[in-house]
């Protein structure tokens, strides 16, 4: 069988390394019969994680590049770059520049996976620098948001290129031909915000990308955007925010229902919908941010990913190559150039 798309996995980052990185593989072949995987870590690791059922695919569907040496969540970014030449991680990447895989997923330290594809992959043409983007839950579906902390200084041509490459991104994972996209603001007026906020402002309406004004930090979740525009120092931020009011919430929860015998019942009887309501808001759903503006494709998971959480994370990365997303973004860029718009 032709495997029309191969996948580097970075077998060994991240907290719980083979041990989540290893299902997900399996679980991600068996949902896609036009995906290949380069699995690339500790062979006898990662072997020692297989059943029986996974080492039927092996030479078919996955190969191993043996390699001990990885990249820890607490190195230096110096020490991956400089020291650790045959980490997984590194490895991981050079598939893609090769071209022997048509993109690369790793739960690793993300200074590090950031630095080594800058350096390994390049930049795009008409691309400043990289962003990372990734899907939050709203009332109505999900949404994409950056950049997430890659850039804490931006300009206004900075976060327009975010707002071409994440308009690619939200096509190329199939949710909508014409996103709707917004900037983060401190409020909806046009006369709000700082003078970068509102350049950029003026040049999105400029573009042809279906811009529809400010975003204030409520209004995220709405529902009424596909995708929301920020530099790295606040997206970083809201993020981290947004993690830490989902856990006070649940904190807040279970703390009620343990107070008295009445609030256990009423936590037995209304378990059912609070499940229905984690399995919402569950982050493993919307793991995996994209790391755009390269000349490849890297999905970044997250540290602590667990399999389900790195599955979803290459299912990413699979649609992004799927869909085309380095040349939608190339097209996007070629088209606005032709605007007075001063994107490059």
């Amino acid at each position: 069988m032709q495997h029309n798309i191969t996948i580097a996995l970075d077998m060994m980052s991240g907290d719980h390394d083979v041990e989540s990185t290893v299902p997900a593989a399996f679980e991600i072949l068996k949902k896609h019969n036009d995906l290949s995987l380069i699995l690339v870590g500790d062979n006898d690791r990662i072997r020692s994680f297989m059943t029986d059922e996974m080492k039927k695919f092996e030479g078919n569907r996955y190969t191993i590049h043996h390699t001990k040496e990885f990249v820890k969540m607490d190195d230096e970014v110096l020490v991956a770059l400089r020291s650790k030449k045959n980490s997984s991680m590194k490895i991981s990447i050079e598939y893609v520049k090769d071209k022997s895989a048509d993109a690369c997923v790793s739960s690793g330290n993300t200074g590090a996976l950031m630095a080594l594809s800058k350096i390994i992959l390049k930049m795009l043409d008409g691309i400043d620098r990289p962003a990372i983007c990734t899907a939050l839950p709203t009332k109505k579906g999900i949404m994409h948001m950056l950049d997430l902390g890659a850039n804490i200084e931006c300009n206004s041509n900075h976060l327009l290129q975010f707002a071409f490459m994440g308009d690619a991104l939200v096509q190329s994972l199939e949710i909508t031909d014409n996103p709707i996209v917004g900037l983060l603001n401190v409020g909806s007026e046009e006369f709000k915000g700082n003078d970068m906020i509102k350049t950029t402002s003026k040049l999105l309406q400029k573009s042809k990308l279906n811009y529809k004004g400010y975003v204030e930090g409520d209004e995220i979740f709405s529902g009424n955007y596909d995708l929301v525009v920020t530099d790295g120092f606040v997206g970083n931020i809201a993020l981290k925010s947004i993690e830490g009011v989902s856990k006070i919430i649940s904190h807040f929860i279970k703390d009620e229902f343990k107070k008295s015998m009445l609030s256990k019942i009423q936590a037995i009887i209304s378990y059912p919908v609070m499940k229905s309501v984690k399995k919402r808001m569950d982050p493993r759903r919307y793991n995996g941010a994209s790391l755009l503006g390269l000349q490849g494709v890297v999905v970044k998971s997250h540290g602590s990913a667990d399999s389900y959480a790195f599955s979803r994370a290459i299912n990413t990365a699979y649609y992004e190559v799927k869909n085309n997303i380095l040349e939608k973004i190339k097209a996007s860029i070629q088209k606005e150039s032709q605007v007075d718009a001063k994107v490059l």
